[in-house]
């Protein structure tokens, strides 16, 4: 077998190469290259892709981040409560704006922040007289929503602001399991806003960094559009202390031309997910105790659970692995290409010391940083590839 990389954008590319290049060559002969006709216009298809009614484009989905925190006016000695188990920005964005993280620990199911966890730390800051939250993040880790409902209502309850990070999770489903009507929530529109990354890694990846920022109302909607082009509006007359957060015509460009892909290439995705599901159940690693692939998600209609894996788009396909570690170097040595998401917790990061957090507070998310493993998932990805990797792995086992 050659090798199976982790990711194969090569693959992807030649499939809509000429689109791609039809695409840039517009924008190199409009000579538009920062915002413009296609940024809008990615805007408006985004909005209408996740049913919000405006989006934002901006330079990365780290600056998304940092500038709905802008937005809402999180700043110097306020609080936002967000997971320990997430990419780096997260946590990240929150400082830069200086404000306070504080944590809450996953659900060992879907990695994604524990409602239950939730409620009891806000308990807890509020009994604190010189603690002031603003807000929360939650997580859509790996392309499945958090349990977004008891957290939208713990929100409201104690009048908090809800931004998503929805950077891995473009085109995921919510429906509440007790909703009687199975109405369907696209990531990122469930809050008050929500935020993308066009990471090339992602389901929807440009040529470089490029992010979004979707929400429904319209004040955060026109405060947004200022703040990403240094607070002004019009140019040169600077309402607000901004930044430089656009995004340019080219990765607009060529994200109009993927989004096209989308929903095919994040069901190529599950498809492939459920493959590996099949083919680990059938090889008794996962009654063994030796692989736990992520659990199904189901959608809920009429109150009754149809077997559509229909809102996980499986940004990563993330196990957890006995003897990670020494699975993950098997693999390597068998031309099988993995990643770790993540390998240290927030909470433990070196940077973040003066939080005064320490091993043991977050023991689910520790638990999954020494244990989850990402396989490839990409829609290229063949049959014989995912019996490949899975075979390797069954291999490894029998050698303990």
């Amino acid at each position: 077998m050659k090798k199976v990389p982790l990711l194969d954008l090569r693959s992807q590319y030649s499939l809509i190469k000429e689109e791609i290049r039809k695409a840039i060559d517009e924008v190199l002969e409009s000579q538009c290259l920062i915002l413009g006709s296609k940024v809008e216009e990615l805007e408006k298809s985004i909005a209408h892709y996740c049913g919000s009614k405006f989006a934002i484009g901006v330079s990365s989905g780290t600056d998304a981040l940092l500038i709905s925190l802008m937005t809402l006016d999180v700043a110097q000695g306020d609080s936002v409560i967000t997971t320990p188990y997430t990419f780096f920005s997260t946590v990240g964005s929150i400082v830069r704006v200086g404000a306070r993280p504080i944590f809450v620990d996953i659900d060992p199911t879907t990695y994604n922040m524990d409602p239950q966890k939730l409620g009891e730390v806000i308990e807890k800051m509020g009994r604190k007289s010189n603690v002031t939250v603003k807000a929360i993040i939650p997580v859509h880790l790996y392309g499945q929503c958090a349990h977004m409902d008891p957290i939208l209502e713990l929100a409201k309850e104690h009048r908090l602001k809800v931004i998503e990070d929805a950077a891995q999770a473009i085109g995921a489903e919510y429906i509440n399991p007790n909703s009687s009507d199975g109405t369907v929530k696209k990531a990122g529109n469930m809050g008050h806003l929500g935020c993308f990354s066009f990471f090339p890694s992602k389901n929807l990846g440009g040529f470089g960094d490029g992010g979004m920022v979707i929400t429904n109302d319209e004040s955060f909607y026109e405060k947004l559009k200022m703040l990403r082009v240094h607070g002004a509006k019009p140019k040169y007359y600077h309402k607000l202390i901004g930044g430089n957060f656009r995004l340019d015509a080219l990765q607009a460009a060529i994200l109009l031309v993927k989004l096209r892909y989308l929903d095919e290439w994040s069901e190529k995705r599950r498809q492939n997910a459920c493959y590996y599901d099949t083919l680990f159940a059938e090889s008794g690693l996962v009654e063994k105790g030796f692989i736990s692939p992520p659990e199904p998600v189901y959608r809920y209609k009429k109150r009754e659970i149809t077997s559509l894996l229909n809102y996980h788009i499986y940004n990563q396909y993330v196990v957890r692995a006995e003897g990670r570690d020494n699975l993950k170097e098997y693999l390597k040595k068998n031309r099988v290409e993995t990643g770790i998401y993540y390998p240290i917790p927030l909470h433990l990061q070196e940077c973040l010391s003066y939080l005064g957090y320490k091993k043991g507070d977050f023991p689910q998310a520790e638990k999954a940083a020494s244990q989850t493993l990402a396989l490839p998932i990409y829609p290229e990805l063949t049959h014989n590839m995912i019996e490949w990797v899975v075979d390797c792995i069954i291999d490894f086992y029998r050698t303990l």
